[in-house]
């Protein structure tokens, strides 16, 4: 006889720990390589050690965090390196994306289509406004919109986890737009190309701007490193963890 599981009323609680860890590690409130005490947070979060130990453990699956033998769980660095790797991922998936779309059903295609346009009208605001964090994340949402087009769920979860590295990258520099005035130039050609080819154009575009970004990161992280070595001297370089 097959014995059921009781139902849930509420979300597992380590689930709702991770969602907030997340949320904190992607928009900078935890610093790269600061470290995460299980007893700490289970006290601000006035639950048990075990939630909150899952919910490491979730986030450390998902490449956000690191765990340390007899040291502990940090926030992941990024190096150069790392940058490279989650670009050259992320250039993969986008390109699979694009040409799934790009062949695909002419409805679905324009609904992409006009979809990615509203991205790109909200950018030049944020541009102007200087607000880099917002920027950041609707840069991302562009190209998850893009692979979420796809209707493909392993695609979507794959990108998932590149976006998310991909903007503890943006988060930490700043100003992570070397050049803020030609994001919105980029992406618009970006949507053009998706709505009229042809697709080897499209996939030049793809190439190019990720080859842009990884350029750009590297520089403004190398400025960074720079400027924190003259405030507190030399800095240990971090290890790749891998993308």
């Amino acid at each position: 006889m097959t014995r059921l599981l009781a139902p849930l009323n509420a979300p597992q609680t380590s689930v709702v720990i991770a969602d907030q860890l997340r949320e904190r590690v992607l928009d900078g409130s935890y610093r790269p390589g600061e470290q995460l005490s299980e007893a700490n947070l289970a006290a601000q979060l006035a639950v048990s050690r075990g939630p909150v130990r899952e919910a490491l453990q979730r986030l450390a699956q998902e490449g956000l965090l690191v765990s340390h033998r007899n040291r502990g769980v940090f926030v992941v660095e990024l190096s150069p390196g790392d940058i490279a790797e989650i670009y050259a991922a992320r250039e993969a998936v986008e390109q699979a994306a694009a040409r799934t779309v790009f062949e695909g059903n002419r409805d679905l295609k324009a609904a992409a289509v006009a979809r990615l346009g509203m991205i790109v009208a909200e950018m030049p605001a944020l541009i102007a406004a200087n607000d880099w964090k917002n920027l950041a994340k609707q840069d991302l949402k562009f190209h998850a919109t893009l692979v979420e087009a796809t209707g493909n769920s392993r695609l979507v979860r794959i990108y998932a986890t590149l976006a998310a590295e991909s903007r503890i990258c943006m988060v930490h520099l700043e100003n992570a737009y070397h050049r803020p005035q030609a994001l919105t130039e980029e992406h618009q050609r970006l949507v053009d190309l998706l709505d009229t080819g042809p697709w080897e154009a499209l996939a030049a575009a793809i190439r190019t701007h990720m080859a842009t970004a990884v350029e750009d990161l590297t520089m403004l992280m190398a400025e960074r490193d720079r400027l924190l070595d003259s405030e507190s001297g030399p800095r240990t370089t971090p290890t790749s963890h891998g993308a």
